[in-house]
This record gives structure tokens, C-alpha cells and sequence, in this order.
């Protein structure tokens, strides 16, 4: 592979040219409100295999999917009635649901029933996504079982050459990979404590719950 391109996210044409990239199949590093990720078009069986490969990521766990907007959800995962509080306190933000996945989402982004999604809180990263279709799948910027990278300098150090494009947009301010929750059992489990603390989740649970039983006395 030829050597990975660098370019700054608010150069002229750096959306363009990231969304170039996406369609010809290639892969882009990009920033987000957390850290670091790695896209490709959701639609492109080989760009999303080459995930795993640029990654060493076992081909068992599934990719999650960044939206531009929580209304694009319905394309790609079932929203239960018990999460949508989540999805109007939370996104966008540092959490990434587990839902029922849609027909179409591919197999080779999830092989089982379920998909994880959320919608990114850095403006970047969303006109990233809506530029190219309102939908990518994302993963972490790293070789699997490494530090995720919060600087261009970091994604490089673990994918240069392995990826076609870097947007550079500065340091990641989040840090923290976002919290993992499973929304197919209730009550909801979190798969992986990340930037959105449980108790903050429990407490949006909690007011959903008491909101529903009130109006229904």
C-alpha cells in the first residue's frame, strides 16, 4: 500500500477528498468526540473486511456504526421504546447502544443479531459521516489490543500504510472510548464503562421510568 495520506480537517476539499476515499473502498482515520476512528462505507463488504485486516482485529467482533444524526437509527437498528430516553439525553455523545440491527446491516459488520451505534459529539466527525451517506462503519484508530490513538501522530504510529487517509483534526478531547450498552435486555447491561458513566445512564432510566408510571396513574 502506498503511504497514508495526511490531511487537515479543515483544508479545502477535506471532506471531499475523505468521501473520494470511502467510495473507492479505501480506509479513513478520523476524529471524534472520544478517540480516533477508523471508517469504512457500511455497503462495502471488501472495505469493511479490510477493518479487520488493517487492525489484526478478530473477525468475530462486531464493528460498531456512527451516524450523523440520530434520525438515520431506523436504516440500521430497532429503537426499543426503553432506550429512546437514552438517545435524547446521550446523543450525541459518548454512548454506543446495542440494538436489533436491520436487514441492512452486513454480516460482515455484525454477525449476529445485534449492532452497536451511536452519533458522535464533534461537528467534524458528523459532517464526516453526513458527507458520505449519514452512515460509516467505525472502529477504534489501533492495532487491536493497543492504546487507542487520540492524536494523528498515534493513529500513524499503529496504522501508516495500512490505511489510505488520515483527517487530522487535533488532539481527540474526549479520550475515552465511549460506554458500551446492551438495550436488548432489560434492564439494560453495560458491556463496556467508557465516557458516559453508569450513574448517569441509571438516572436517565430511572426518570424515563417514573415518567412513564405518572402518566399513566
Amino acid at each position: 500500500m502506498k503511504e497514508t495520506e495526511v490531511i487537515r480537517a479543515r483544508a479545502t476539499g477535506a471532506l471531499e477528498r475523505a468521501v473520494a476515499v470511502l467510495r473507492a473502498g479505501g480506509l479513513v482515520a478520523f476524529p471524534t468526540d472520544t478517540v480516533y476512528g477508523l471508517a469504512a462505507l457500511p455497503t462495502d463488504r471488501d472495505a469493511v473486511t479490510r477493518i479487520y485486516e488493517a487492525k489484526g482485529r478478530n473477525a468475530g467482533r462486531p464493528i460498531a456504526l456512527l451516524l450523523s444524526d440520530a434520525d438515520r437509527l431506523a436504516e440500521v437498528a430497532e429503537l426499543p421504546r426503553v432506550a429512546r430516553p437514552l438517545v435524547r439525553r446521550f446523543w450525541p455523545g459518548g454512548l454506543t447502544l446495542v440494538l436489533p440491527k436491520t436487514k441492512a446491516v452486513l454480516e460482515e459488520i455484525s454477525a449476529g443479531p445485534t449492532v452497536g451505534v451511536r452519533v458522535p459529539d464533534l461537528p467534524v466527525a458528523r459532517e464526516l459521516i453526513r458527507a458520505a451517506g449519514g452512515v460509516l462503519a467505525v472502529t477504534s484508530a489501533n492495532r487491536s489490543g493497543e492504546m487507542a490513538a487520540l492524536t494523528v501522530d498515534e493513529v500513524l504510529e499503529q496504522l501508516s500504510g495500512r490505511i489510505e487517509l488520515v483527517v487530522d483534526g487535533g488532539p481527540c478531547r474526549g479520550g475515552i472510548p465511549s460506554t458500551v450498552l446492551d438495550c436488548t435486555v432489560w434492564p439494560p447491561v453495560i458491556l463496556r464503562h467508557g465516557a458516559i458513566p453508569e450513574g448517569d445512564i441509571r438516572a436517565a432510566l430511572g426518570e424515563a421510568t417514573s415518567g412513564a408510571q405518572k402518566s399513566s396513574a
